[in-house]
């Protein structure tokens, strides 16, 4: 690789001293490096951190400088490139964030080498609907989490997978994940971990009041639609539905949100041989 883009969390790296410590480097090293920086401050409604349209032609590689939450970011504004990214942590330690400060000349000497392999991850594509009115259509690379909306009560949602009724929930939410985000909400609430490579979706619900609720792992090439039911639903309160914990749209009684495979995919850049296992088991002792 020889041309390179930084995108970084701007609280995390305030005064880019990494971002300009790695550019530095790189050039020393004969390559090209560009620094995103916000014009006049800001960026337009429609992006979290860079403008994908304003990256030269050129650039193989992404650098995300931040944590798992700023790679979600960067790989949503990005999805469209199709470029390898990078993340380095600037935080704890994240399942997508690999890098950590002290590793970051190392990982860029292999990139410099060609010593990297680049694995795809799979994303989910939701469309909310009212009556036959779309609200939002988006996409999300670990989860799209449907939840109450107001009041402390409970949901109830009927889950319908290829236009068949499953079951039913009355529960805090729904999580709908991809095995990249098995290790993230899905994880906190007892569902399934998946390898980040697999394609399939995870259907978990968040505090259901019932005693013989499971998740369920379904194949990726179905589709789930999760209708907001009547019962302890009211229209004052309803529900919401997260992208990535970024994007979000209101929903009431009635309104369903259906959600499949997007045919968008993330190549994420892999350095290390630390494998999935290992990172799992570092976290959880952690």
């Amino acid at each position: 690789m020889n041309t390179f883009y930084v995108i970084t969390n701007y609280q995390k790296d305030p005064e880019l001293k990494t971002a300009g410590s790695i550019k530095d480097y790189l050039e020393s090293k004969g390559k090209t490096c560009y620094i995103q920086k916000p014009e006049n401050g800001f960026l337009p409604e429609q992006y979290r951190y860079t403008d994908a349209q304003k990256i030269p032609n050129g650039v193989e590689c992404v650098l995300v400088l931040g944590g798992d939450g700023t790679l979600l970011q960067a790989a949503r504004d990005l999805v469209e490139c199709s470029l390898p990214l990078l993340g380095i942590n600037m935080g704890t330690l994240g399942y997508l964030a690999e890098i950590d400060r002290k590793n970051i000349q190392p990982a860029l000497d292999q990139l410099i080498a060609g010593e990297y392999s680049v694995e795809e991850r799979m994303m989910l594509h939701g469309v909310a609907w009212h009556k036959n009115k779309k609200m939002l259509s988006d996409i999300a690379l670990n989860d799209i989490v449907i939840s109450r909306n107001g009041r402390m009560r409970v949901v109830d949602f009927n889950i319908y997978v290829d236009g068949v009724f499953l079951t039913s929930y009355s529960a805090d939410g729904i999580i709908v994940s991809t095995p990249t985000g098995s290790t993230s909400y899905n994880l906190s609430v007892g569902g399934p971990i998946v390898a980040p490579q697999a394609s399939l979706m995870l259907l978990t619900a968040i505090a259901p009041h019932t005693l013989n609720s499971r998740p369920i792992v379904l194949p990726d090439n179905v589709e789930i639609a999760i209708e907001i039911a009547s019962g302890h639903s009211i229209d004052g309160d309803g529900a919401v539905a997260n992208f990535d914990g970024d994007t979000s749209v209101k929903l009431n009684t009635g309104d369903r949100i259906v959600i499949t495979r997007s045919e968008c995919r993330v190549q994420m850049v892999k350095t290390r041989n630390t494998s999935f296992l290992e990172i799992l088991r570092q976290k959880m002792n952690s």
